[in-house]
């Protein structure tokens, strides 16, 4: 596995193993999805995703979604392929500040001949000038997410009419993945620098950090699938109990595990449909530039995942 696959997959799995209030985890689990499904879905994109920077970002997503396809049955990880597609896709040599511009400014440009030939051969797409946001347009139709309904401009059911970053400007104000698009990556930046601690002491409590991430996260931004799925006031409601856990003293409080428990079980009626998707595919998206900046060093990863 390359440097860059390994960092793709060591965010997947911290993100998957950490007990984030709502989630699946280790201990937690839906009807229709378990942690095996998220562990899964890791493998399978990993080495996928880190061919971004010579595939180009679009024919990346709809690849990692099909691979995705073919080991689960369920919308496992369609918006942390959108948001690591892109962070994937910076060249090596360049910080993802300095090099996260260039590659949304690409996007549905053909710079070279070779990447039209690659796109051809995933589906013979006969718009090149909107090739990102047809591979996007078409992932997201095959991974099907939860709450999606219809949109009266630039709908994926369509064939797309303007370039993705347009789509995503147009989505940001009802999609959290559409919005790191739009503001260039600089709150998924910001969350990564401010919600995580740099070095090996990450190792040491780095569950903890992960769940505080996420409350961070959605205290901050409404999570957008809780939205979609239960409306703007649950959504909303759900980020003043996150800030309610973080203002009881998480992680450090007596009182703060208690709050956590009670915000992951309100979280989890009604069928978890009060799910934070949204958010954590924003924490899988922090978590891969912490460790792209080389800002955490992991803990071992072969005990995550146990009980």
């Amino acid at each position: 596995m390359s440097a860059l696959a390994d960092q793709i997959h060591t965010a997947c799995l911290l993100e998957a193993a950490a007990a984030k209030p709502g989630n699946v985890h280790p201990r937690q689990s839906f009807d229709d999805m378990d942690y095996s499904d998220l562990v899964r879905s890791a493998d399978a994109v990993s080495e996928i995703l880190a061919r971004a920077p010579d595939q180009g970002v679009g024919p990346t997503i709809l690849e990692a979604t099909r691979a995705t396809a073919e080991v689960v049955s369920c919308n496992t990880n369609l918006g942390i392929i959108l948001l690591l597609a892109p962070l994937a896709a910076v060249p090596e040599d360049e910080t993802l500040d300095e090099g996260i511009g260039g590659v949304l400014d690409r996007l549905d440009r053909l710079d070279r001949l070779d990447r039209l030939d690659r796109l051809d051969r995933l589906d013979r797409l006969d718009r090149p000038d909107h090739r990102d946001t047809e591979c996007v347009y078409q992932a997201i139709r095959l991974a099907a997410p939860g709450g999606l309904g219809h949109s009266d401009q630039h709908d994926v059911a369509e064939t797309p009419s303007v370039p993705l970053m347009e789509a995503m400007r147009v989505a940001a104000d009802r999609d959290g993945v559409a919005a790191a698009y739009h503001d260039r990556f600089q709150k998924v930046l910001d969350w990564s620098r401010r919600g995580l601690t740099g070095g090996e002491s990450f190792a040491e409590d780095w569950e903890a950090q992960v769940i505080g991430l996420a409350l961070s996260i959605q205290a901050e931004q409404p999570d957008t699938l809780i939205a979609r799925k239960c409306g703007q006031a649950i959504a909303r409601e759900a980020s003043q109990r996150a800030q309610a856990v973080l203002e009881a003293g998480w992680p450090s409080h007596p009182d703060a595990a208690a709050a956590l428990s009670r915000f992951d079980g309100w979280l989890r009626e009604d069928g978890h449909r009060r799910n934070p998707g949204t958010t954590a595919d924003l924490v899988t998206a922090a978590l891969f530039a912490a460790l792209r900046e080389n800002r955490i060093v992991p803990p071992n990863l072969d005990s995550l995942g146990s009980p």
